[in-house]
C-alpha cells in the first residue's frame, strides 16, 4: 500500500492543485506561442483542431501523470520505481521518471532565459521606450538585448533566483503562498489586457478571426501542430504534473480535476489570443508574424496606443507571472528526489539546483551572441539544441511511455480506484484513449517532427 500522504506535503484543498497545475500549463505557451501559431494556421479552423487534441490526447495522459503521482506518492523517480516493482513490470519503465525529471531541468535552464525577456520588457514597456516607435525599431530593440550577453544574464539570474526562492520554501509556504497569489493576480490581469483590447477598437476583426471557421485554411501542418500544442501546453510528459499529483489528497477526483484544469488551460490561451490579436489588428499589423509576436509585435502596438505604456508593462507583468508558475513546476520533480534520495534540507536542494540550471542556461544566454557560431547538433546553436532535444524528443516520448504505462502495465484495478471510474462507457472510453488514442496522436507527433517528411 502506498501513504495517503507524501513526505513532501499536501495541497490543502482540490482547488489550489487546481492552479498549481493550471499554473504549470499556463505559462510562456499559452500568451507567447498559441496566439502566433494560431495566427500562422487560420485562426478559427486551427482553434477546433486544437481543442479535440486537448480532449483526445492531453486530458488522458493529463490523467495518467495524476493518477501515477498519487498512488505513488513520492517524486517521479521514486513514484516510477514503485509503481513498476507493484506491477511487475520491466524496471526500463522507471527510465520515465528519470526522463521527465531530466527534461524539466533542462527546459528550465532555457525558458528562465526567455522569461528573463519578459522581465527586461516590463520596465521597456512601462518607461515609456516603445511610445512611437515603428516596426524596424522594435525589431532592434530585441536585437539589442540579444546582443547583450551581460544583461541578458542579469534578467536571467534574477528570474532563477525568484523561482529558487519560491520552490525552497515547501509545498505549503512555497509552492501553494506562490500559486494563491499569481494565478488570481495572472486571471485579473488578462481580464484587464482583454478589456483593453476591447477598446481598442480591434475586438471583432480579433474575434472573427480566433473563431471565424475558414476550412480552407486548415493544412495537415496545422493539424500536426494543433496535436503537438495540445499534447504540450498542459505540461505533459515532464515530471511536473507527476510530482503535483503526488500531493493531491485521496478524496479529490482526478477525472474532474483534469478536467477542470485543461480547461482553465485552455480559456488562457483563447483569452490571450484574443486581447493580443484585437491589439495586433487594431493596429494593422500582421497576426501571422511568427515568435516576434510577443517581443516585437506586441511591444510596437502597445507603443502606438494611447495609455500604451501602462497596459504594455501590464501584459509583460501577465507574462513573468505565467512563466514563474511554470518555473516553479519544473523544478519540483528534481527537488523533491534529491530530498527523498539524500534527506537534504530542501532549501539547499533548491539552492544548489538553481545553481545547476542557472549555469546551464548561461550556454544558452551565450548563444545569442559570444557563442552565436557554435553549434551543438548540425547548425542548431546550444539554445535550439536543448530546445529542440527537450520538445521534439523527451516531452513526446515521455508522454507516449506515460500513456502505455498507465494503459497496459498498471493493474487495471489500480487505475480504476485512482480515477474512481465504476461504469463500463467509462472504462472503455479511458482504455482507448490511453492504449491507442494518446499514444497514436503523439506518435505521429513525434515522427512528424524528427523525419524530413515531405
Amino acid at each position: 500500500m502506498t501513504p495517503d500522504e507524501s513526505k513532501h506535503g499536501m495541497w490543502s484543498n482540490r482547488w489550489l492543485f487546481v492552479l498549481a497545475a493550471a499554473g504549470s500549463a499556463v505559462g510562456l505557451g499559452n500568451i507567447w506561442k498559441f496566439p502566433y501559431i494560431a495566427g500562422e494556421n487560420g485562426g478559427g479552423v486551427f482553434v477546433v483542431a486544437y481543442l479535440f487534441c486537448v480532449a483526445l490526447v492531453g486530458v488522458p495522459v493529463m490523467m495518467a501523470e495524476v493518477l501515477i503521482g498519487r498512488q505513488g506518492r513520492q517524486s517521479p523517480i521514486n513514484s516510477m520505481r514503485a509503481l513498476v516493482q507493484q506491477s511487475d513490470g520491466s524496471k526500463a519503465w522507471s527510465l520515465i521518471g528519470w526522463a521527465g525529471v531530466l527534461a524539466g531541468f533542462l527546459i528550465l535552464s532555457f525558458y528562465s532565459v526567455i522569461a528573463g525577456w519578459g522581465l527586461y520588457y516590463i520596465g521597456q514597456l512601462a518607461s515609456g521606450s516603445f511610445t512611437g516607435v515603428d516596426g524596424a525599431a522594435a525589431a532592434q530593440a530585441l536585437a539589442a538585448l540579444h546582443s547583450n550577453p551581460v544583461l541578458m544574464a542579469v534578467f536571467h539570474t534574477v528570474f532563477m533566483g525568484i523561482t529558487v526562492y519560491i520552490v525552497s520554501r515547501g509545498v505549503v509556504s512555497g509552492l501553494e503562498r506562490a500559486i494563491r497569489w499569481l494565478m488570481p493576480l495572472l486571471f485579473i490581469l488578462l481580464i484587464v489586457l482583454l478589456g483593453y483590447g476591447v477598446a481598442s477598437g480591434g475586438f471583432a476583426e480579433g474575434f472573427d478571426f480566433m473563431f471565424g471557421l475558414k476550412w480552407d485554411a486548415l493544412s495537415v501542418d496545422g493539424l500536426l501542430v494543433a496535436l503537438g500544442h495540445a499534447a504540450f501546453t498542459l505540461s505533459i510528459g515532464m515530471g511536473a504534473i507527476m510530482a503535483y499529483g503526488a500531493y493531491v489528497p485521496s478524496s479529490v477526483s482526478i477525472t474532474r480535476t483534469v478536467i477542470t484544469i485543461a480547461a482553465l488551460d485552455t480559456v488562457v490561451a483563447l483569452i490571450a489570443g484574443l486581447a493580443i490579436f484585437s491589439i495586433v489588428f487594431a493596429n494593422g499589423l500582421e497576426p501571422g508574424s511568427g515568435p516576434g509576436l510577443m517581443f516585437i509585435t506586441v511591444p510596437l502596438a502597445f507603443g502606438q496606443m494611447p495609455l500604451g505604456a501602462l497596459f504594455g508593462g501590464v501584459f509583460f507583468i501577465l507574462v513573468s507571472f505565467a512563466a514563474i508558475t511554470s518555473a516553479i513546476s519544473l523544478t519540483e520533480p528534481a527537488i523533491a528526489f534529491l530530498v527523498e534520495e539524500y534527506n537534504a534540507v530542501r532549501s539547499r536542494v533548491a539552492i544548489s539546483l538553481g545553481a545547476a540550471c542557472w549555469l546551464l542556461g548561461l550556454a544558452s544566454v551565450f548563444s545569442f551572441n559570444i557563442w552565436s557560431d557554435v553549434y551543438v547538433v548540425g547548425e542548431k546553436t546550444v539554445f535550439d539544441s536543448i530546445d529542440y532535444l527537450t520538445a521534439n524528443i523527451m516531452l513526446p516520448l515521455g508522454a507516449l511511455f506515460i500513456a502505455l504505462f498507465a494503459g497496459y502495465v498498471l493493474p487495471k484495478a489500480t487505475v480504476m480506484s485512482q480515477l474512481g471510474i465504476t461504469s463500463k462507457f467509462a472504462v472503455a472510453i479511458w482504455t482507448t484513449s490511453t492504449r491507442v488514442l494518446a499514444p497514436l496522436g503523439v506518435l505521429i507527433v513525434f515522427l512528424y517532427t524528427i523525419l524530413p517528411i515531405d
